[in-house]
Order: C-alpha cells, then sequence, then structure tokens
C-alpha cells in the first residue's frame, strides 16, 4: 500500500519574492513530474509566506501557483518562515482517497466591523454550508480544523468561545468528542480579517478514534478550550494519525520549563510521543512537523535540535505566536502506517 509522502520547498535566502516564485518553479515541476511517474498527485500543500499582504497577489497569479500549487487543496497562510526565505511550501502526495480539504478566508468587506467571535462564527458558517450541500456534518465528517488568529495574544478569546458555543450546539461536549486542531497566530490577505481557518474533511471512515494520553496532557476543556489532541483515523487498511498542535504541558494543564525553549520543545515531543503511543505508532513514523516559534531569535536552537533527532523528517519553523504567551514552541505533526 502507497502511503502519502510530504516535502518541503524552500526557496532561496536574499531573493526577491517574484524571484523566489521563478526559482522553485522548475523543481516543483519535476516533483510533479516525478510523483505522477509513481501513480500519485499533488493532494495537499500549505504556503507559509513572510509577507502576505504584499505576497499574496504575485503568488495568485504566478505560473507556480496556476499551474501547480492551485491544483490541490491549498492553504496560504501569513506565518514567516524563520529560515530567512520568504517562501515556504509544505507538500502532501499520495494516490489519493476520499478526503476534502477547505481553506476559508474572509474579504475586507466580510470581516468589516467584526471581532474574532463574530469572525470565527461567520468562518464555521461558511464551513457548515459546504457540508450541508455535500450531505456532511460537523460532528461526524471534520476530522481536523486549523485556527489562524492575528494579534493572538488579544483575539484568542473571541475564537475559543465561538468555537466553544458551536460545538455545543452541534452536540460536540468533553462527554461526546472535539476536533483535532491547532490554534495559533497567523495573517490573513485582507485586512481586517483577523481570523482564518483550515478544514480537513474525512466522509465514510472506518473508524475514527480519539487520543489522549492523560498522563502527559490534560483535557483541553479543563482550561476552557474544546479540541482533541489527537486523532487517528481507519480508512482502507491505512491508519492516519492527525496530531493537533502540542505545546510544553503537563497533566494538569500547566506550563512546562517556563522561559526555556530547548527543554519545552522536548518535553512537547515526548507529549506527542505519548499520543502516537497511545494509538500504536511512533515518533519515526511521523511524515512532517510544522513548527511554531513565538520568538524568531530560538530559531536557530530549534532548527539544530529537530535538525539531529529528525534527519529524515520534513519540517517547516515559521514565527507565529502561540495562543498562552508562556510557550515559546508548539509542534504539530501527521503520521501514518499499515
Amino acid at each position: 500500500m502507497t502511503l502519502n509522502t510530504f516535502n518541503v520547498f524552500r526557496s532561496d535566502v536574499g531573493l526577491g519574492f517574484e524571484e523566489s516564485l521563478n526559482k522553485l518553479l522548475p523543481a516543483c515541476r519535476q516533483y510533479q513530474q516525478d510523483i505522477a511517474a509513481e501513480g500519485c498527485r499533488l493532494r495537499y500543500c500549505k504556503i507559509f509566506l513572510s509577507d502576505i499582504v504584499n505576497q499574496w497577489q504575485p503568488l495568485m497569479e504566478s505560473a507556480l501557483y496556476k499551474e501547480i500549487l492551485s491544483r490541490a487543496g491549498c492553504s496560504v497562510i501569513g506565518q514567516p518562515p524563520l529560515d530567512g526565505s520568504k517562501v515556504n511550501i509544505l507538500t502532501l502526495h499520495g494516490p489519493g482517497d476520499e478526503a476534502l480539504f477547505h481553506s476559508l478566508r474572509l474579504s475586507r468587506e466580510e470581516a468589516k466591523g467584526r471581532d474574532s467571535y463574530a469572525q470565527t462564527a461567520q468562518l464555521f458558517e461558511k464551513y457548515l454550508a459546504i457540508l450541508r450541500e455535500k450531505g456532511l456534518t460537523l460532528e461526524h465528517d471534520c476530522v481536523r480544523t486549523w485556527l489562524y488568529v492575528s494579534d493572538i495574544d488579544n483575539n484568542y478569546a473571541g475564537v475559543v468561545k465561538a468555537r466553544n458555543e458551536l460545538f455545543m450546539e452541534h452536540g460536540m461536549t468533553p462527554e461526546t468528542h472535539f476536533i483535532a486542531s491547532t490554534g495559533i497566530g497567523g495573517k490573513s490577505p485582507a485586512a481586517g480579517a483577523v481570523v482564518s481557518m483550515d478544514f480537513l474533511t474525512y466522509p465514510n471512515l472506518d473508524a475514527i478514534r480519539y487520543l489522549h494520553a492523560p498522563d502527559h496532557l490534560s483535557p483541553t476543556h479543563e482550561y476552557g478550550v474544546a479540541f482533541e489532541r489527537g486523532t487517528l483515523l481507519s480508512l482502507h487498511g491505512k491508519k492516519i494519525y492527525l496530531i493537533s498542535g502540542t505545546a510544553s504541558i503537563d497533566s494538569r494543564g500547566k506550563i512546562v520549563h517556563a522561559g526555556n525553549v530547548y527543554k519545552q520543545a522536548e518535553r512537547l515531543l515526548d507529549n506527542i510521543s505519548a499520543l502516537l503511543a497511545e494509538g500504536g505508532a511512533k515518533l519515526s513514523q511521523v511524515g512532517h512537523f510544522i513548527v511554531y516559534l513565538r520568538d524568531s531569535a530560538d530559531y536557530p536552537v530549534i532548527h539544530a535540535y529537530l535538525s539531529d533527532r529528525f534527519p529524515n523528517t520534513p519540517f517547516v519553523i515559521v514565527h507565529a505566536p502561540i495562543c498562552r504567551p508562556g510557550w515559546l514552541v508548539e509542534m504539530e505533526c501527521a503520521a501514518e502506517s499499515t
């Protein structure tokens, strides 16, 4: 059975944005040809931009986007790559399955006059309308969300409140289940749009299981938020592990190793390892990491640590403040097995 594979494409440091895209185009064209020869296709990509307000339109008009990236489920987010380049691209290729991906953004007009609470509710309603058209539901078919919040220290509370209320309306409680998620700092291209979201939907799963690792991490509802730590999907003999944004937290919901980014990275990876182990997987099976840093000055430490510990695993490190100021680093990942 062919598993999905992640890759990362990085532009060279020191290039202008359009020059960066043009330089990436030949490599991405070759990649597209290579995976087609394997019977695979580009299924998903995530584009991390250093200055999304100025780079959005040139990206949309580029040959790289029009020819290749736009033909897959594609997310574009303002989270500056910390390798010094203007753009990083995370790609996923594989044989294909029933997964549906939606990346939803508000226009300037849609966002005008609305705070983070109202914008979150508005984006969820857009997604719910898509689900209704397909005969699907939030509680049964959505398996992963990403919530990107500008100025997260001031806007996150409204996002949490809107999500909590909506989940309650749909029967999603601590006694039933939530959805694996990342809530993180990130910018939209439109002025005034302080919230944007991505959604992963899987109709017709064989089974779904939620991962908790209670000896390592507290239940999220204990500190007022509503998401699952991790989710294990079973589909056509394959297991897919979706691990939410994970920080250096303990079983009581407390920050571990305050002020020490290296130790926080170690602890959060222990937490991820425990979540994977609960589902029968290991860190060695992780297909990629996305790493979020609150302070860009911590990049050399974290880059060296990950390069040494996971030399064969693709990862992206971006500047993206985490929802609790004391958390200096957060990571998310996905893994697969048969």
